[in-house]
């Protein structure tokens, strides 16, 4: 090897807005638009499936169920209770020799929850009680424009679909915080402590209804949901609603370079790896899944741990007449999943040689977990060499990662329970700022970087 090739031996990071020409900049920013437009639309799982069944619609899939035939060049969805939804493309291959592609990303973000009996009045104020969902720096919820969105079932069984906050002429909601002036003994404790979980009461209302004894200003409150939806307070024990921040993505930078919005983590996964399944023209039989309960351990039956999702793998085995042992012992999968990023304001975390760096393409993670790898897959050599080959063989721009360094703290994806099912399995998703805040940040760049993996993949 001539002295002049010596730094192909080395491995090294590259920016990918410093290789891309202009026409492959425009690609970026226009996918970027389409991504934004989603986040806005879906601030929960449920409309994150709702928005991509109905895209899936318009590219002629449609919806399977199990017991149903399948055959070459079918392309269905599968809905799991109306909270995460399977797309599937039946492929020319024969999948008990070659397996079937999949990607998976969940659609669930850390958010707050209300509590089953939630209303209560105090001193001027009605509020929602919560309990917050994933992990989240509960100080940073306060004094932020928040909305509402979820569904209530009414007594009477009807399903009432409620979103308020994100359009301009409609109210928001918000979280108290106390004034600096008077904030000595708060700043003084740990930041776990500043605020705490009973404190993310959220103000939902404050004029009292005259007629009333009591609870005037709750039943005032009440009075408004009852006329609009029929909602009585018993209601809210059958609701699943959510407190989310009520501001829209926008571009962050003079250049534009990146995006801030919430629910990065795990949309700016799941909508590259969903576009990517409905572009495809594949030879390879393709399943996307977008999942719910990441965020909480995967748990119940919308999550990943859920048995659905090998019995959807085993149906389609069934349909066409293959071995599903064999069929999952041959396949492989991409868990699209977001990655910490490497922050220069915050540096001795990270052990920055393996860190992600922004806008150096989507990055593989060969492990998550905490600690000594706790609670990951661990993908194998030869995964890990057979997706580098292919995304280095179609120039594509990625990295590798990891969250942190050893021990600082850790995190965990669904790669460990799709691997359990005999699948090979490998971590991939967006390097990520200020992760699990309600306003994140990523580079266009890395999210255009992964459609293109989640695509050349599922070829």
């Amino acid at each position: 090897m001539g002295k002049d090739n010596y730094k192909e031996l080395l491995y090294k990071k590259e920016n990918y807005y410093e290789v891309a020409d202009e026409k492959e900049k425009d690609k970026i920013f226009n996918f970027a638009e389409q991504y934004k437009d989603f986040i806005n639309e879906c601030k929960t799982e449920r409309e994150c499936t709702s928005y991509a069944i109905s895209k899936a619609k318009e590219k002629g899939f449609t919806e399977f169920h199990f017991g149903e035939k399948l055959a070459k060049g079918d392309k269905r969805f599968f809905i799991n209770r109306d909270k995460g939804v399977s797309f599937i493309k039946i492929g020319k291959n024969n999948i008990e020799s070659e397996g079937i592609r999949i990607v998976v990303a969940h659609i669930d973000a850390p958010r707050i929850d209300l509590k089953q009996i939630p209303m209560f009045e105090s001193d001027g104020f009605c509020y929602f009680k919560t309990h917050y969902y994933g992990g989240i720096k509960k100080y940073q919820w306060t004094t932020i424009p928040l909305s509402l969105h979820g569904v209530v079932v009414l007594n009477s069984g009807e399903k009432v679909n409620i979103s308020v906050g994100e359009k301009e002429d409609e109210p928001i909601f918000y979280i108290s915080d106390l004034l600096p002036h008077l904030s000595k003994n708060q700043m003084a404790g740990k930041a776990n402590e500043i605020i705490n979980g009973e404190q993310l009461n959220v103000i939902i209302g404050g004029i009292p209804l005259i007629d009333a004894d009591s609870d005037k200003i709750k039943l005032g409150v009440l009075k408004l949901l009852n006329e609009k939806y029929g909602i009585t307070e018993n209601d809210f024990i059958s609701s699943e609603l959510s407190i989310v921040p009520a501001m829209k993505a926008r571009d962050v930078g003079f250049d534009r370079a990146f995006i801030g919005g919430y629910g990065h983590d795990d949309r700016s996964c799941s909508f590259p790896c969903m576009e990517a399944l409905f572009d495809v023209d594949n030879q390879n039989t393709s399943i996307c899944i977008l999942v719910d309960k990441e965020e909480i351990g995967s748990e119940g039956n919308t999550g990943m741990k859920s048995k659905v999702f090998e019995d959807l793998i085993d149906e389609v085995c069934s349909a066409l007449k293959c071995n599903p042992r064999i069929v999952r012992g041959r396949s492989m999968c991409i868990s699209c999943d977001v990655d910490g990023c490497y922050d220069p304001n915050f540096p001795s975390v990270f052990e920055k040689r393996n860190t992600a760096l922004i806008s150096c393409g989507a990055c593989m993670s060969k492990f998550t977990g905490s600690g000594g790898k706790s609670g990951s897959s661990d993908a194998s050599a030869e995964t890990v060499g057979k997706i580098r080959r292919m995304l280095d063989e179609n120039k594509i721009i990625w990295q590798t990662s990891e969250l942190g360094k050893v021990d600082q703290g850790g995190g965990g994806t669904v790669a460990k329970y799709i691997s359990q099912l005999n699948i090979d399995t490998v971590d991939i998703g967006l390097p990520v700022i200020s992760m699990h805040s309600p306003y994140e940040l990523i580079s266009k760049a890395d999210l255009y970087s992964m459609y293109k993996i989640c695509l050349t993949f599922l070829k």
